[in-house]
């Protein structure tokens, strides 16, 4: 139905096994292998390679985005990226982005204001999130089908997708660093008493509950929300660190082209006024691509990628192969917390395997 495309990756297998090569790969081992040790008091990441894969013959896979290297070597201890602490002092939210949403608090239910793509948006974000955790579900109940799951709405607002969520009888969250957002939202849900007990609302930010609420959802939502953060990798960090193992992550968000710029900003902001000058910014745009890459290094597996085409005059959103302009991202967090790619199948007592006589590490290596 949405083409269920995945985000393929930007870079190509590249194999020069062992022969002259071979030599200086494994003299500088050691210091590749350092890159991922554990020590006491600090994390050393003197490499950014991604994805890590041993195999039982200790072969170690650097995967960069346009070769692989391979090298025979042991990893005695590591810490997962994400499970890194998480720096108080370190934060998500944009105080000019602040200024901007709180002035257009109160308009969020005014379906033919300033956000009245984003209830259009509804039409395809809700299916595409409910239709994506049924898939989890053996058993859901009739008229509540996510009935028993907890969601998390990064950045709510005015709980436009919190509400619909909570009526298909998920337990819903939603966060939002503008109080006045928060109250909003909370005024709006008090028309329906069946959201009273599915719904709760808090202005926060998503640092401030990482550590309360480690692990505790069974999705996390960040639409429309990605492009307005100053620190990307630090939003997926905590996203993955909320999320139970098996846990889905839906994203949807500008991507950073031309035709972005053009459209999304000159033409939706300067000429139409679709929506408030100054909403957007275009280097915080992030490509499919780019945001694949942040994903997959803090544990998630992108499962489906898709474009979403707005049509202005109609004021109706449909689905596109097309990711130029805006897209939804599904990806889903790995039941064993080891990082994008890394799979340990074996372990052996040996420090080295002798690769020039073993035929099945040169198989290993031929795929």
């Amino acid at each position: 139905m949405w083409g269920n495309r995945k985000l393929s990756s930007s870079g190509s297998f590249f194999l020069d096994v062992f022969k002259s090569g071979w030599r200086g790969i494994q003299a500088d081992s050691s210091r590749l292998t350092t890159s991922a040790v554990y020590l006491p008091n600090q994390l050393s990441w003197t490499l950014q390679i991604k994805p890590w894969v041993f195999s039982e013959y200790r072969i170690m896979w650097f995967k960069s985005y346009r070769m692989n290297f391979a090298c025979l070597n042991t990893l005695k201890s590591y810490r997962y990226p994400w499970t890194r602490p998480y720096s108080t002092s370190r934060t998500t939210i944009d105080s000019s982005e602040v200024k901007i949403f709180l002035t257009l608090a109160h308009k969020w239910w005014d379906e033919q204001g300033v956000y009245a793509p984003l209830h259009s948006m509804n039409d395809l974000r809700v299916p595409f999130i409910r239709d994506n955790l049924l898939k989890t579900i053996a058993n859901h109940q009739p008229g509540k089908p996510l009935s028993g799951m907890k969601i998390l709405d990064v950045g709510c607002g005015g709980g436009l997708l919190t509400e619909p969520l909570g009526r298909l009888g998920a337990s819903v969250l939603g966060i939002d660093p503008v109080d006045e957002n928060i109250k909003t939202a909370q005024h709006h849900k008090s028309f329906d008493p069946v959201l009273d007990k599915r719904v709760e609302y808090r202005a926060c930010s998503l640092e401030e509950i990482v550590e309360e609420t480690a692990e505790t959802f069974d999705a996390v939502i960040a639409s429309e929300v990605v492009e307005h953060v100053i620190d990307l990798e630090t939003f997926v960090q905590c996203c993955c660190q909320v999320l139970k193992p098996g846990g889905s992550l839906f994203i949807t968000t500008i991507n950073k082209t031309q035709l972005s710029y053009a459209l999304g900003i000159v033409f939706s902001e300067q000429i139409a006024g679709i929506v408030p000058k100054g909403t957007h910014t275009w280097e915080k745009f992030v490509s499919p691509e780019n945001l694949e890459s942040i994903l997959e290094s803090n544990g998630l597996s992108v499962q489906t990628v898709v474009g979403m085409i707005y049509n202005p005059f109609s004021g109706y959103w449909h689905w596109s192969e097309n990711t130029s302009l805006n897209y939804a991202a599904h990806a889903v967090k790995q039941e064993h917390p080891v990082p994008a790619g890394f799979v340990v199948k074996g372990e052996t007592e040996d420090r080295q395997a002798d690769a020039s006589t073993s035929p099945a590490v040169h198989n290993e290596l031929k795929k």
